[in-house]
């Protein structure tokens, strides 16, 4: 999708800012990025060597928090939220954000009911306006919404930070698909090889229906020819005749 190429440069200037900063500075890029409105992915930026100045510190919490918002949810935040500094408002909007990716993975007819409950909003008003403003408007999904179902039917989602253990099932899930590909080409393979024998066939016999063809018209023509030649010595015969019998009738 489109915000995903968006936040690449993004990204890259944070890390680029990460490497350079120490103790508390680090601190307030992490609430900057973790707040930027354009930014969906952090595991980048978690990645980066500097960051782990942080452990073992009075501010390693916030290391917790941007691990929260690569990979977690809104209902992961406020599970341990007792342990991670509070969400200034940009925060919470886009860990809510997140959250309808993570549902989205999944799903993609997310039900009111699952939403306002994951997302801790209180009526299907204020859920809409959510997802129009913050999700569809801001480029990360793209659906409808359904008033009569009750749903939102996601037609495309942004992809978030691949997990610590999905690897192995994505990897498995590509194999699986590569293995349904190959049979698949083998058979189409197979289909286009039967095709091609049977077009060289038709082809083969419709030459010999030419030929045959061909040789029934010689063998008309030949006949027509015969036909004709007998014909004229048949009229000449009777011609002939006929001349030496008046002859016969006319001398004394």
């Amino acid at each position: 999708m489109e915000i995903e190429q968006k936040q690449a440069p993004i990204i890259e200037q944070f890390i680029q800012q990460a490497s350079t900063l120490n103790g508390p500075d680090l601190v307030k890029l992490i609430v900057e990025a973790t707040s930027h409105h354009s930014l969906f992915a952090f595991s980048d930026i978690l990645s980066v060597p500097n960051l782990h100045q942080l452990q073992g510190t009075e501010s390693s919490m916030y290391i917790d928090l941007l691990r929260v918002f690569a990979y977690g949810t809104w209902t992961k935040y406020k599970s341990d939220a007792a342990h991670l500094p509070e969400l200034v408002p940009d925060q919470a909007v886009k860990l809510k954000q997140l959250s309808v990716l993570t549902l989205a993975e999944t799903n993609k007819d997310l039900s009111y009911d699952q939403l306002m409950a994951e997302l801790e909003i209180a009526n299907v008003r204020e859920l809409e306006d959510f997802l129009i403003n913050e999700c569809i408007f801001v480029g990360i999904v793209k659906g409808k919404l359904n008033p009569l179902r009750r749903c939102f039917e996601v037609k495309l989602a942004a992809g978030r930070d691949v997990r610590p253990g999905q690897l192995e099932n994505i990897m498995l899930r590509l194999t699986n698909w590569l293995d349904i590909s190959d049979s698949t080409l083998s058979i189409i393979q197979d289909k286009t090889k039967w095709a091609e024998t049977m077009s060289g066939d038709n082809k083969k016999h419709k030459m010999e229906v030419k030929n045959r063809l061909q040789d029934v018209k010689k063998s008309l023509r030949s006949n027509a020819n015969i036909a004709g030649s007998f014909s004229l010595q048949f009229n000449f015969f009777w011609s002939l005749l006929f001349t030496l019998s008046m002859q016969f009738t006319v001398d004394p």
